[in-house]
């Protein structure tokens, strides 16, 4: 594994506090990205925007512009956890699929990929651009983009169930699974659109629990709690 796309869900990044940013959660993502960027991997970030927004949650504005106010969120945490990486000595870099003044740079595969291979972790903010495409489908395209070698989903839940656990004290945790299990099941790890690519794009995944100790030094190194999605069938 050389190169990684790390999702992280913008309520993993709020902790216990379940909105807004909790400061010492963070630092301990940028301080494992460290560990792990010291080791040789190049890391790209997408972070989704519940922490502060979920656009489906008002019946009182407009899907597009609820999605475009979920966009921006994005941006201020890849800004504000680009800080926080560059707090412990990592180079960042933040990337946009629309301009945004001097606060980001406009995506383009080459700058990023020629900042990866630099060993900049690069951010890339505000999903793809439109409304109607989730984070998730986001974070698929820009690994697919970047040639990465996986996705590592960072999430506030352990792994992929078959019922839902917070509801369900019977459900069980899978430890591999196919990506064409995932979408017949529709188990909703990620939406039906980002499933579809990553599919169609045989892009691997893994998922686990943050809070987890070294969760993402576990996740790459290949142990740990969670969940392996993998583009061949069961």
């Amino acid at each position: 594994m050389k190169r990684i796309l790390l999702k992280l869900s913008g309520e993993a990044l709020a902790g216990d506090k379940k909105f807004g940013f909790d400061e010492d959660e963070c630092i301990k993502v940028a301080k494992q990205v460290k560990t792990i960027v010291d080791e040789g991997i190049e890391v790209g970030i997408v972070t989704g925007g519940g922490n502060f927004w979920r656009g489906r949650s008002s019946e009182n504005i407009d899907r597009t512009k609820a999605d475009q106010i979920g966009m921006l969120a994005t941006v201020m945490n890849c800004i504000y956890v680009s800080e926080i990486f560059r707090s412990v000595g990592l180079s960042t870099m933040v990337m946009t699929p629309f301009q945004v003044g001097a606060f980001t740079e406009l995506f383009s595969k080459d700058k990023a990929v020629s900042a990866l291979k630099s060993g900049t972790v690069v951010f890339f903010a505000g999903g793809t651009g439109h409304p109607y495409f989730s984070t998730d489908t986001g974070a698929i395209l820009r690994a697919i983009e970047i040639e990465a070698d996986t996705i590592l989903l960072a999430k506030s839940i352990d792994g992929v169930y078959d019922k839902d656990p917070a509801k369900d004290p019977t459900a069980k945790r899978y430890d591999t699974l196919s990506i064409k299990t995932v979408i017949d099941k529709e188990l909703k790890v990620i939406d039906l659109t980002a499933s579809i690519l990553a599919m169609e794009n045989k892009m691997p995944m893994k998922v686990f629990a943050l809070s987890d100790t070294d969760s993402i030094i576990h996740a790459v190194r290949g142990d740990g709690n969670g969940t392996l999605i993998t583009v061949e069938e069961n």
